[in-house]
């Protein structure tokens, strides 16, 4: 297919098929979220009194920020990345958040990409937050007692007190954060 015959503009640096599919800027901005993922994910502050040793950290409003604007596969590369450098540190925290990051990342840019309106945001960002904190429920059930000798009961007994409203506050942040920010961001890159 030749150029005249496609519908889509190819940029001179594209790399992709004429579709917006990584050009420059889409792997700059998507560059710039890994970094700003990156230094974000190391400013951690309790924000839950029942549980201060629960940390939120803002890394995961550019994760968002990417897979809206970007699409799934975009956001999980932006997730993805900054808990690799993590992996080496706190491997039971890199390996969670990665795990609570993809789910919403997915479950929110599908829905939001689906239809693309703004009633599609906000409910594929209400849906990230219910699905991220599902994947927080259950990956504490599941990695907790293995790095920490936390018997599964005891962790059982934290997810609603402490787990589940931890969680529903930090990802409750980042929607929003990213909700409010989305759209006048998308029209500067337009």
């Amino acid at each position: 297919m030749s150029i005249s015959q496609n519908s889509y503009a190819v940029s001179n640096h594209s790399t992709g098929d004429g579709r917006g599919k990584w050009d420059t800027r889409r792997v700059a901005v998507s560059a710039l979220f890994v970094a700003l993922s990156i230094v974000t994910s190391f400013i951690e502050f309790p924000i839950f009194p029942a549980a201060p040793f629960l940390k939120y950290d803002p890394s995961g409003i550019f994760c968002l920020l990417a897979a809206l604007l970007y699409g799934p596969a975009t956001g999980s590369v932006v997730v993805a990345l900054p808990w690799v450098f993590r992996l080496f540190t706190n491997p039971a925290g890199a390996i969670m958040s990665l795990i609570m990051g993809l789910a919403g990342v997915l479950v929110g840019s599908m829905i939001y990409r689906a239809k693309g309106t703004n009633k599609a945001l906000v409910v594929g960002l209400i849906l990230a937050v219910v699905a991220s904190t599902a994947a927080a429920a259950v990956m504490n059930l599941i990695v907790t007692p293995l790095y920490t000798g936390v018997p599964v009961e005891t962790v059982a007994g934290m997810i609603v007190p402490i787990i589940l409203p931890f969680n529903l506050m930090k990802f409750t942040i980042n929607s929003v954060v990213a909700g409010l920010v989305f759209l006048p961001l998308k029209k500067a890159l337009s």
